[in-house]
């Protein structure tokens, strides 16, 4: 069940990376279109077969090891945007002038949603452990990730929120002024991101399946699964479209579960002693609480959205 929840929630953040390909590379190239044997392919969804293609090789590559060190670069990336973002609001033009409203209530179950949608990498942490010569160093390169992520996350919360206010899009990118040094480089730097990190994404789940048919010692079996798995995750980016409200419904429904609800439970279950009324007990049911909450409200709301815009 655990398992299951898991491998959903990766299967999402690789449909979402191409997604994120899609809109950006039409917001470089916005009269883009493909012709493929006579049929027209509009410049999103082309962009998003494409990233697929680009993608799909390193998806082959059995030991993680070459490609994390590539993805370490995320993290520098990630600052590059932010650095980009607020280039844009000092120096470009934007400024940082907008105001909304500060305290939104009925927004807070899809706030929550998405900021959890930030740590849900759990899934991959065993498929990262692995690979690392030193695996005693783990517990602090974790440390350091969750600690830089949540300053990174924070800071790119609010420029957003100062420079585009209550007009903000899902990706900030597509808010960013076009023909702007500053805002090119912010949407390369993002484009590249998924390049790097789509296969670390989809490596367990290959896993699992070759595990489970002991599919293991066959190459070419291997290489068409997970062919399969690029194949499927562009054909619901294709279908589903919609950045923000799949992070919502990944945040609220997986996410979430995973991370608050699960733990929670697991850790009553298996420590007696923490049954017992106390503090440790109160803030272990106002977390339960809390998640559940987040986790009906969200992904219904997700959910709600998501048909309303087929």
């Amino acid at each position: 069940m655990i398992a299951l929840f898991m491998y959903l929630e990766l299967y999402l953040v690789a449909v979402e990376f191409l997604i994120l390909e899609g809109d950006n590379l039409e917001k470089l190239f916005p009269d883009m279109s493909f012709k493929v044997a006579g049929l027209k392919i509009g410049g999103r969804q082309g962009f998003v077969l494409l990233a697929a293609l680009v993608i799909l090789p390193t998806t082959w590559l059995r030991s993680l090891g070459l490609l994390a060190y590539v993805s370490a670069g995320g993290v520098f990336a990630s600052v590059i945007v932010v650095g980009c973002v607020f280039w844009a609001g000092a120096v470009d033009g934007v400024g940082f002038h907008e105001r909304g409203m500060v305290l939104n209530w009925s927004g807070l179950s899809t706030t929550i949603s998405l900021f959890v949608f930030c740590y849900c990498g759990h899934a991959i942490f065993p498929t990262l452990c692995t690979s690392m010569k030193d695996r005693s160093q783990f517990s602090k390169v974790l440390l350091v990730c969750f600690a830089l992520s949540t300053i990174n996350y924070g800071s790119m919360a609010i420029l957003g929120y100062l420079m585009f206010g209550e007009n903000l899009r899902s990706q900030v990118t597509l808010n960013l002024p076009t023909g702007k040094i500053s805002s090119k480089l912010a949407i390369y730097t993002t484009l590249i991101n998924p390049l790097t990190k789509y296969g670390i994404i989809i490596t367990p789940i290959a896993n699992a399946i070759e595990d489970t048919f002991s599919f293991r010692n066959s190459r070419p079996i291997s290489i068409t699964i997970r062919t399969v798995l690029v194949i499927s995750t562009a054909v619901v980016a294709l279908t589903v479209p919609f950045f923000g409200y799949i992070m919502e419904f990944i945040g609220a429904f997986l996410s979430v579960t995973v991370s608050l609800l699960f733990p929670c439970i697991f850790y009553l279950k298996i420590n007696k002693a923490s049954q017992s009324f106390g503090l440790e007990l109160i803030a272990i049911i106002a977390i339960l609480a809390l998640g559940s909450f987040v986790a009906v409200t969200g992904t219904y709301t997700s959910l709600r959205q998501i048909i309303n815009h087929l």
